[in-house]
């Protein structure tokens, strides 16, 4: 789900110096002074909106036959009903019950109460005409503690969702972890400790025993970036640590954890496909000579994530005293990867899941500096052709893989409940735009997920943030579609994006 840019990722070099030779950019960024470290700051720069100078042309964009049209979301954030059937506690109720971490008192009850309504809410579904639903398993209701045998009530009820979703003629996604560890790991040591990629291996298990005869695509782990760097270095998210060097063990572990998922996945003999959700940011370094600072921050925010995953080795350049850096101890980060751990980690893959939200700009020391226009969600610099760039970068810097979009989105531009969003209307054509392009052009895009299916619970934002495609009065849990669903529902009927 979309999440604040810590330190956003950066083009390769080579696309640095295109983007900087762009005389229009290039005269912007030269009024550029350096922010300061640490959180975006710094001088807005007159953004380029259309920087290579590509126009979408005047017919629509036809997508490949087969593309799958999907929305997303995650279990701590629609789910409510945070205590029933035998739920254990995890990680992001006791975050939330901790005075002053999330807005207005917020916890995920009620959320969306997707736990109860999750038949209404499959209507809906059918009405955009999707073909596929994203969503996450709450590990503390399938295993309350965190080990141990399953839950059968947590199990029964993924079971009726998914096959629910297949009556409907709709693909389910299933996202392992979505950053609702169970508290009970987390007092064992959490993410720091390597016997929780065991544990979420042992999980995995119970899933893939439960529901492998379902022909659906699987997710290991959302965002491990996110809930290694905002829960464990910033302390914006649960389990609320500061401490880069515990964010660096999550890192690690965290990707263990995926390649034994993805081990037992094999083993288990499940349908369908497997793969892991990375945000991908990119970034442009606004002095097209020299790019250091850039390519440290494309070294924390990329490739320490694509890298292991993709060609089974760490970068070395991606955590140190720099900035840009992870400030960890590289060492003591080098020491956690045992013999034979990169060969997990980089287990074969289905297919990738890619996240995208915006750009930024970085300066040669490394810190950041805005480029393009925010959303209402001030981390979000909204520039569509980065997502065209982000996906050539794939096609040219990684081995040939199928790429699924599996969040892409905007905030509505007020927390008041409302259905007119045309905003995201033109956010989302932008978006779909550019992903034909990159088709185009050969990148293996085989899908697109928007965030979010429905207004949620906004991690640290609580209810002030609503993403949805459908508008959820938290009161009375009326779903209503806003302008933007009737919008992505036409696009789906077409599988063509018409211009504006």
């Amino acid at each position: 789900m979309p999440q604040p840019a810590v330190a956003p990722s950066a083009l390769p070099r080579r696309t640095f110096l295109a983007l900087g030779g762009s005389t229009a950019l290039a005269a912007a960024l030269a009024a550029c002074t350096p922010a300061g470290a640490g959180a975006p700051a710094g001088p807005t720069i007159t953004p380029t909106p259309n920087p290579s100078g590509w126009l979408p042309p005047a017919e629509p964009m036809a997508f490949p036959k087969g593309y799958v049209w999907g929305a997303a979301t995650s279990a701590y954030q629609v789910e409510g009903a945070t205590t029933a059937d035998g739920r254990g506690p995890s990680v992001w109720d006791t975050f939330a019950a901790r005075y002053g971490t999330v807005k207005g008192g917020a916890t995920g009850e009620p959320a969306a109460d997707q736990y109860r309504r999750y038949a209404e809410d499959i209507e809906l579904m059918t009405d955009l005409g999707l073909g596929a639903y994203r969503f996450s398993v709450s590990w503390p209701r399938i295993q309350p503690t965190g080990t141990g045998p399953a839950n059968p009530a947590g199990v029964d009820h993924y079971r009726r969702l998914v096959d629910a979703l297949g009556d409907a003629g709709i693909r389910p996604m299933i996202t392992l972890f979505h950053w609702d560890l169970p508290q009970a790991l987390q007092d064992a040591g959490g993410w720091a400790s390597r016997d929780t990629a065991q544990r979420f291996a042992e999980y995995a298990a119970i899933l893939f025993d439960a529901l492998g005869d379902v022909e659906a695509d699987w997710m290991t782990v959302n965002e491990p970036k996110t809930h290694a760097f905002v829960g464990h270095w910033y302390g914006g998210h649960a389990p609320g640590l500061r401490d880069p060097d515990v964010a660096a063990a999550a890192v690690h572990h965290q990707l263990l954890a995926h390649g034994l998922a993805t081990r037992a996945f094999r083993d288990h003999g499940a349908s369908g496909r497997i793969g892991i959700g990375l945000n991908l940011l990119p970034a442009y370094s606004i002095d097209p000579v020299n790019t250091r600072g850039a390519e440290r921050v494309d070294a924390s925010e990329n490739r320490l994530f694509l890298d292991p995953v993709l060609l089974g080795r760490y970068p070395d350049d991606a955590i140190g005293s720099a900035p840009g850096q992870l400030p960890a101890d590289p060492a003591a980060f080098a020491a956690l990867a045992l013999p034979g751990d990169l060969e997990v980690v980089s287990s074969p893959l289905d297919f990738l899941a890619i996240q995208y939200y915006g750009v930024t700009g970085v300066d040669p020391i490394g810190n950041q500096v805005e480029i393009a226009p925010t959303s209402a969600a001030s981390w979000q610099q909204v520039r569509a052709e980065g997502l065209y760039d982000l996906l050539i970068r794939l096609r040219d810097d990684y081995p040939s893989i199928p790429i699924v979009i599996t969040e892409n989105g905007i905030p509505d531009e007020t927390s008041a409940l409302t259905v007119d969003d045309p905003y995201r209307v033109e956010f989302l054509r932008t978006h779909f735009q550019q992903a034909a392009r990159a088709i185009g052009d050969g990148v293996p895009l085989e899908g697109h997920y928007v965030w979010s299916l429905l207004d949620n619970f906004e991690w640290a934002e609580g209810y002030d943030q609503r993403w949805g495609l459908v508008a959820v009065d938290f009161d009375t849990q009326e779903r209503t579609p806003k302008r933007s669903a009737g919008f992505y529902s036409d696009v789906i009927a077409a599988n063509a994006v018409a211009p504006a």
